[in-house]
């Protein structure tokens, strides 16, 4: 079953498993002892414990496999990738109350921050250091939305900060070197 699962994708791997697991309980709990008053019965003891036992762990090992999110590992790869010609992009997420940057060091030149709200409230982002030319701050971004903030940087240190009252106060804030 969980080999079956594994070939259909997170949701439906999961979803199958969960539905053996359930349709063994609502069997073993309501459908046999009506049918067979004695169930498991002294010689089916065993074999009951068992199965429940696998199913439990079936069902254990789908929550580990199928409940990954891949999402931040996309985005830490796309990060990964090296620099074209046109520039850099760095995947920027921002949280309560967090900036999480995949990268602390670039090379000079034009950078695009692509910054996701993976939040609960808005944010932005603003880039401050000794040499931005280019929009220093993108606007409020709602929970679940992107923006992207392209600017041109000189060799130095940045600071990257949400504007919104209080959130840098709270620790939202990030360091970029520029080399």
């Amino acid at each position: 079953m969980l080999l079956a699962g594994l070939s259909t994708g997170h949701m439906i791997g999961l979803a199958a498993v969960a539905a053996c697991f359930i349709g063994f309980a609502i069997f073993s709990s309501v459908v046999a002892p009506r049918r067979w008053p004695d169930f498991p019965g002294k010689r089916g003891l065993p074999i009951f414990i068992i199965a429940s036992f696998v199913l439990f762990l079936a069902m254990l090992s789908a929550v580990v496999v199928f409940g990954v999110e891949s999402e931040p590992a996309k985005g830490a790869a796309a990060s990964s990738a090296p620099a074209s010609a046109a520039g850099k992009t760095i995947q920027v997420q921002e949280k309560e109350f967090k900036i999480l940057l995949p990268v602390t060091t670039v090379a000079a030149g034009k950078v695009s921050f692509v910054v996701k709200n993976i939040g609960k409230t808005q944010h932005d982002l603003a880039i401050a250091g000794p040499a931005v030319t280019g929009p220093k701050q993108t606007a409020l971004i709602n929970p679940g939305a992107s923006a992207t903030l392209t600017v041109t940087l000189g060799k130095g240190t940045y600071t990257l900060t949400c504007t919104v009252p209080g959130h840098a106060q709270l620790g939202m804030k990030a360091t970029l070197k520029v080399s």
